[in-house]
């Protein structure tokens, strides 16, 4: 009987929203009927209500949105006898209703996602699982594995229960043996040089015969010679807190079907829009909206996934497929596909335990992106999540909302290029008059935004996305087309990250960006001409000029995205407050870091600096340390002095010289996840709809012209005031 009620609750309220959304009611109706919900969900969002509220809010705007889509469908298409207007008509339809449904898929997700786990620490009297930590790497530079494999022995962890393994495809035997004379002897350099790292740091060394499976195949050696019931993952250039395996591998004793354990990826360097926008200190960087709301939506469904690092894994699971999955060249997420279609679980803690570095160059940023692109395509064809045997219905919809994003650039370039259409072609491939552009379309887009913010509130800006989204689109279109067309043709590329940037420039891949903005702007000359000469359909025009603006003023952000500020040092600083002392011949001042990166530390003593201590003296710094560390000192190089007020401020290069001194390095790096936490909360904000525009706007205005000036001045600029080269930081 209450089957047979909420049947016929669920039938009634079905008809009122078809009724609803079908109503046939003036312009100036519905553009009440806007204004009334956006004033709701404004209030709602002042308020600060959550929970049933938030979902009356999204619901209202799904009103709106559905209206919409009705209102698109049924009034505004081209007719099909007039092939011109309507195959591009029907390609921005077609384009729309794809934003549409990622938008539901996105409410589906993310609308209640789930809060934020407590710390599940170990079971006391019990002996913790043995943990095989793996280190994958290809051809990082020995100086970034080293701290990453410090950190990784540094964990708080009984120290006979974990093992870390240097899994290193640069230096097998396949490589050693090549045809290319340098390749070989580079590789074997690297052979030998990094078997002298693990054992003087204390890590297992392991390569193999041949590099098959990228990824995948390098992880499933490292199985195939370890048996340790748990696997952690670390990128070669993620480097895990103290409290890593402490705050993970409890999860693991509730849930014998836990495969899966996965904590944020937190970066230390800004992203290539991040730092040529210099935004990164003050706005929530791009991949906290996915590990702050949307992974917590995922695992509200049992579809959190592998993300490949940052996380652990049960081995009794992994054996179960054959190890990690390597028929794409995303194999984190297919392997979670796999694994989750089989009836085991997985589990998202949203606290950053690893600090990662990004791509430097915006080169880099791309070929990264394509491909995850080209990865999450071929999981899309070759597991097909929406009829994947094994997922529960949430599942498929969440996996395929993961796969699906990643057609975006077509989308995002539709819309680009769909106001020129009507200005320099006269195509009418979008039937509707300025005042129901402004009702309907308008509106929408209004409203879209307030749902946006109503579901990633601080971790997203306004705008934010779409600017991410048009960068790479360019350049990822062709890569998405390649893979549709040749499913198995991509090949795993290692994402370069020990790139420095020396001098200003722009990007080698930045020109296409000047080429459109170029046409957008001939298009704001072609509106002008319009308005005068056609004053007729000068308020259709002007609708259309407006949303050439618009995508004009995003592509003119994207020109300072691709002039690539200079900052040679590739170390991020990260603030910090610990005592020490500066060793200077029989001088020993008292002082404090103020920051450190894994270059270098700023630190700030009292009064004037030792006599004798100038700019490339060799000192020692000191620090008191836990004695596992092996030494409480390590040498440094002086680059710099400032004096400040009473005190002196000296920048200074870690000299490092032997294995205690890249854990004391990781020591004061990584060993506190709470001071990474810290940095994210202080640039976690949200500044509204409104203020969030009128900020992006602003910024779109500037980079532009900063853009243009790059392009005009040339490349090989030296790097800007106030922004040096610094060796220490």
């Amino acid at each position: 009987m209450l089957r047979l009620g909420m049947t016929l609750i669920w039938i009634v309220t079905a008809a009122l929203a078809i009724v609803v959304i079908t109503l046939p009611v003036s312009l100036q109706a519905q553009l009440f009927a806007v204004l009334f919900v956006l004033g709701v969900m404004v209030v709602l969002k002042v308020l600060d209500l959550g929970g049933v509220w938030r979902l009356v809010a999204l619901a209202l705007g799904t009103s709106i949105v559905l209206r919409y889509v009705y209102w698109r469908t049924t009034s505004t298409l081209p007719p099909v006898n007039q092939l011109e207007n309507f195959i591009p008509g029907i390609l921005l339809y077609i384009a729309e209703m794809y934003s549409v449904f990622m938008l539901a898929l996105s409410l589906f997700v993310v609308a209640q996602p789930v809060p934020s786990r407590p710390t599940r620490g170990l079971d006391a009297g019990r002996e913790p699982p043995h943990v095989d930590i793996f280190i994958p790497t290809y051809n990082e530079p020995p100086k970034l594995l080293a701290n990453t494999i410090a950190a990784a022995l540094s964990l708080n962890y009984p120290r006979d229960r974990f093992t870390v393994w240097l899994l290193d495809d640069g230096g097998t035997d396949q490589k050693r043996q090549s045809d290319d004379v340098a390749s070989a002897q580079a590789a074997e350099q690297r052979f030998h040089e990094l078997n002298r790292l693990c054992e003087e740091l204390g890590a297992r060394y392991l390569t193999r015969a041949r590099n098959l499976q990228a990824k995948a195949g390098n992880l499933n050696n490292g199985m195939a010679h370890s048996t340790g019931e748990l696997i952690a993952v670390f990128d070669a250039d993620h480097a895990p807190a103290r409290d890593f395996l402490v705050e993970t591998v409890g999860y693991f004793e509730d849930d014998p079907r836990l495969f899966l354990v996965q904590t944020p990826h937190f970066f230390l360097n800004p992203d290539p829009l991040e730092r040529n926008l210099q935004t990164f200190a003050k706005m929530p960087s791009e991949n906290e909206m996915f590990y702050g709301i949307i992974q917590r939506g995922l695992d509200k469904w049992n579809a959190a996934f592998f993300c490949g690092s940052a996380a652990l894994l049960r081995r009794e699971a992994l054996n179960e497929t054959g190890g990690f999955s390597g028929i794409s060249i995303t194999e984190d997420c297919e392997t979670a596909v796999e694994l989750h279609s089989r009836g085991w679980n997985s589990l998202y803690v949203d606290k950053p335990l690893i600090a990662g570095l990004q791509p430097a160059t915006f080169a880099s940023f791309i070929g990264q992106r394509s491909r995850w692109a080209q990865g999450m395509m071929q999981i899309l064809f070759f597991r097909f999540p929406l009829l994947k045997r094994g997922l529960s219905f949430p599942q498929r919809l969440c996996y395929m909302s993961s796969t699906l994003f990643w057609l975006f650039p077509f989308p995002r370039l539709m819309f680009l290029i769909a106001p020129l259409f009507y200005l320099f072609l006269d195509l009418q491939i979008f039937t509707a008059s300025s005042g129901e552009f402004v009702a309907y379309t308008l509106t929408y887009m209004a409203v879209n935004l307030m749902m946006q913010n109503y579901m990633y509130g601080s971790f997203r800006w306004p705008w934010i996305s779409e600017l991410y989204e048009y960068v790479q689109s360019v350049h990822l279109l062709p890569a998405v087309v390649s893979t549709i067309l040749h499913p198995r043709k991509p090949t795993f590329n290692v994402t370069a990250k020990d790139e420095s940037i020396v001098a200003s420039r722009v990007s080698e891949i930045g020109f296409p960006f000047y080429v459109i903005f170029a046409v957008l702007l001939v298009g704001v000359g072609v509106t002008a001409w319009r308005v005068v000469n056609e004053p007729y359909r000068a308020d259709l025009t002007l609708v259309v000029g407006a949303w050439n603006v618009l995508n004009l003023l995003i592509a003119g952000c994207a020109l300072g995205v691709v002039s690539e500020r200079g900052t040679p040092s590739l170390s991020q600083r990260i603030s910090l407050k610990r005592r020490c002392e500066v060793a200077f011949g029989e001088a020993v001042v008292a002082g404090g870091i103020e920051d450190v990166s894994v270059s270098g530390a700023a630190i700030r003593i009292a009064g004037a600096p030792p006599a004798g201590l100038g700019r490339d003296a060799m000192a020692t710094l000191r620090l008191k340390v836990d004695r596992e560390l092996g030494g409480d000192t390590i040498p440094i190089k002086v680059k710099g002095i400032r004096r400040e007020g009473d005190a002196t401020v000296l920048g200074c290069a870690f000299v490092t010289q032997g294995a205690h001194h890249h854990r004391l390095v990781a020591d004061l790096i990584f060993a506190d996840s709470g001071q990474w936490q810290l940095f994210q909360r202080r640039r976690r904000r949200n500044p509204g709809l409104f203020m969030g525009s009128l900020w992006f706007f602003a910024v779109c205005f500037y980079q532009t012209f900063r853009g243009l000036g790059y392009l005009v001045r040339g490349t090989g600029r030296r790097p800007e005031p106030g922004r040096p080269a610094k060796e220490a930081h």
